[in-house]
């Protein structure tokens, strides 16, 4: 009766069937409580109410069907404890009870010790549920035990020898919690000694943010048949012996030890036939890129480690299949081997923050999938590949911080899906090419800072409505800003839902408050314009003040003139504003006084004049360094009082008997 669209109450002729053995009610739409009138299917041997919609406390009467050798509640709302169910369950001597699967509900309290009478229970499942509190040693007991998924949940407390001792049969295991867990402080941990060797043989051991190390003890270095491995962010400081990862090569189908700080060397060569997944990322491994192979990885992540020396020739015959290949953040030299072009299922490429140089590869046209390119910080130099884009499936390109140079290929124009470009801190020279904003007009993050790029801001940039990080800044742009600016959607309205597609990925450099940031997970909140440094002119236009979401807005050095604008406190979420070292003249806005959130301002060297707003966040800001090179300006912080009309009164000489006679510029 699986997946049928039923819905409770049910008839009461259904409840009579007192000799029903099997009950498979899953995938329905069945809602509330579980009805009383379950308690009449005492013959029941397995029961599936899995994947709808029951709430309220787990009917401690299911403890009393004494027949019950499977009983599935998972995805469900269910909230409470499970001493009832289980105390129940456990109390018949002769309880059949072999599978328990209570994962995916809202259950809380600690899990009963009770559930050491389960001497037939053969599957245990309490994943992603509330539960807390230490586990029982009890589980221990469980000697017919072969999976225990008791992940997802904030557990603490240790796990001993005790709690595995008579698991002789146990092949699965999976524990760790959501990581981090409010105002839980102490995670999950094991307590063993490092010579102890378990009395079971897994092939699943799926651990992550649950603390195993700090060493790689004998009981890990005994799992030889494991075909999936998760041991991420598992507090391990260790080395790992060589010939465990030679062991495990041949069957291993998913290798996960990221997030841990394991030192040493890698063996050199390797043969993984099986294996989909190579994570060992976010380590301490040092030495050369170890020559492995896999006909079918499809992932092989080796970032943030201390791997050192040049990148493998023929990595495309090493990983035919590869798609994701990441090395970030090493110590790696030489150049981009031509033969990663010709990894034709290659999708995500990551060699950021290292020592690469030379050319990038001309072969770019072989990448016939490419989304994500990141080589940025590096030594790379030369002309981009006239080729670049060819494929048209490029997702995101960041080039940043090399010394790339020559014109932004027009090839590029056929990536319609480009998210991210990020070319700042090369030498590229020419115009901003007009197809950004034409046929690639899904940017969110436009970053050419720090070039040799001139001309005018294009018209086309304006339809760029999910643009949210403008970075212009230190090039020779001139001309004004375009007034269409206030079509930049993305900066007046949120919408996440765009930027969640590629956050898992990406991680934006961008300037705030003088500083360059570091951002991943809170880039869709992050709106910035940054044009500074470079030779516009004219009045900043007052449709910049449609952009209410903007955080940061730095027209610093330029030849801006004209007053501020006049709505500028519209921008009600601003946190840097800084319009220094330009020809702005008249008064400061009275609105500017309005912006709560303003913690970094500079309107210094300019010549603005009257008297300071007083108000809100403003008072905030003491620094009289804000204000410097305007001489007609009055008022808090500076020392210069205003006249009864609002103007600045002129000093009195005996105020300049200490100084110098020399202005500041």
């Amino acid at each position: 009766m699986s997946y049928n669209d039923l819905k409770f109450p049910f008839p009461e002729w259904f409840f009579n069937l007192s000799s029903l053995r099997k009950l498979d009610l899953s995938g329905n739409f069945l809602g509330g409580p579980v009805p009383s009138d379950f308690e009449s299917l005492q013959s029941l041997e397995a029961l599936d109410l899995s994947f709808n919609d029951l709430v309220g406390q787990i009917p401690k009467f299911f403890g009393n069907f004494c027949n019950l050798k499977t009983l599935n509640l998972a995805n469900n709302q269910f909230e409470g404890g499970i001493q009832g169910l289980l105390g129940g369950l456990s109390s018949s001597p002769n309880s059949e009870l072999e599978s328990l699967d209570l994962s995916s509900n809202k259950l809380k309290s600690q899990l009963p010790a009770s559930v050491g009478m389960l001497h037939n229970l053969k599957y245990l499942k309490l994943y992603i549920n509330d539960m807390s509190g230490s586990i029982p040693e009890s589980l221990g007991q469980l000697s017919k035990l072969v999976h225990l998924d008791l992940s997802f949940n904030p557990w603490e407390g240790f796990l001993t020898e005790a709690h595995f001792i008579n698991l002789t049969r146990l092949e699965y295991i999976a524990l760790g919690r959501v990581d981090p867990y409010p105002n839980k402080s102490i995670p999950l941990s094991f307590k063993v000694s490092d010579n102890w060797v378990p009395p079971f043989m897994l092939h699943t051991i799926n651990i992550g943010n649950c603390k195993v190390g700090p060493v790689f003890g004998s009981w890990l270095q005994s799992q030889t048949d494991l075909v999936f491995v998760k041991l991420r962010a598992a507090g391990i400081s260790d080395s790992i012996p060589e010939d465990w990862f030679m062991k495990i090569s041949s069957q291993v189908e998913y290798l996960d030890l990221s997030y841990n700080q394991i030192h040493g060397k890698l063996p050199l060569q390797l043969k993984f036939p099986n294996a989909v997944l190579l994570d060992l990322s976010h380590n301490q491994f040092d030495g050369s890129i170890p020559l492995w192979s896999g006909d079918n990885v499809v992932r092989f992540k080796l970032e943030t480690n201390s791997f050192s020396g040049p990148i493998p020739l023929n990595l495309d015959q090493k990983f035919p299949k590869l798609e994701s290949f990441y090395l970030a953040e090493n110590h790696l030299n030489g150049t981009i081997p031509t033969s990663i072009c010709h990894m034709k299922r290659l999708l995500i490429l990551s060699l950021r923050n290292n020592k690469l140089s030379g050319e990038f590869p001309q072969a770019w046209s072989l990448l016939l999938n490419i989304l994500i390119v990141d080589v940025a910080y590096n030594n790379l130099s030369g002309n981009l590949p006239s080729s670049m884009g060819a494929s048209g499936t490029l997702f995101m390109l960041k080039m940043n911080n090399n010394n790339f140079e020559g014109e932004i290929p027009f090839s590029l124009q056929t990536c319609t899906s480009l998210r991210n470009i990020d070319l700042g801190d090369n030498r590229f020279t020419g115009q901003i090419p007009p197809w950004i904003g034409s046929t690639a007009f899904l940017v969110s993050t436009l970053r050419l800072r720090s070039n040799f790029l001139s001309g005018h801001i294009p018209q086309q940039l304006c339809n760029l409505g999910y643009l949210h990080i403008l970075d212009l800044s230190h090039n020779s742009f001139s001309g004004t800003i375009p007034k269409c600016l206030n079509n930049l959607t993305g900066l007046r309205i949120f919408n996440d839902s765009f930027y969640n597609i590629y956050l898992e990925y990406d991680q934006q450099t961008t300037v705030m408050r003088g500083r360059e940031l570091q951002l991943n997970t809170s880039l869709a909140y992050v709106k910035s314009i940054d044009l500074s440094s470079n030779r516009f002119e004219g009045e900043i236009p007052q449709e910049i003040c449609s952009l209410v979401l903007l955080r940061n807005l730095n027209l610093s050095m330029n030849q801006f003139s004209g007053n501020i604008p006049s709505k500028i406190g519209n921008l009600s979420q601003l946190d840097t504003l800084d319009l220094s070292l330009n020809h702005l003249s008249g008064q400061i806005p009275q609105s500017l006084s309005s912006l709560t959130f303003l913690s970094n301002l500079n309107l210094s060297y300019n010549n603005l004049s009257g008297e300071i707003p007083l108000g809100n966040q403003l008072q905030a800001l003491p620094d009289s360094s804000i204000y410097e090179g305007n001489p007609f300006l009055c008022g808090f912080p500076l020392s210069t009082k205003c006249s009864e009309d609002g103007n600045s009164t002129p000093k009195d000489p005996k105020d300049n008997d200490n100084e110098d006679g020399n202005e500041k510029f």
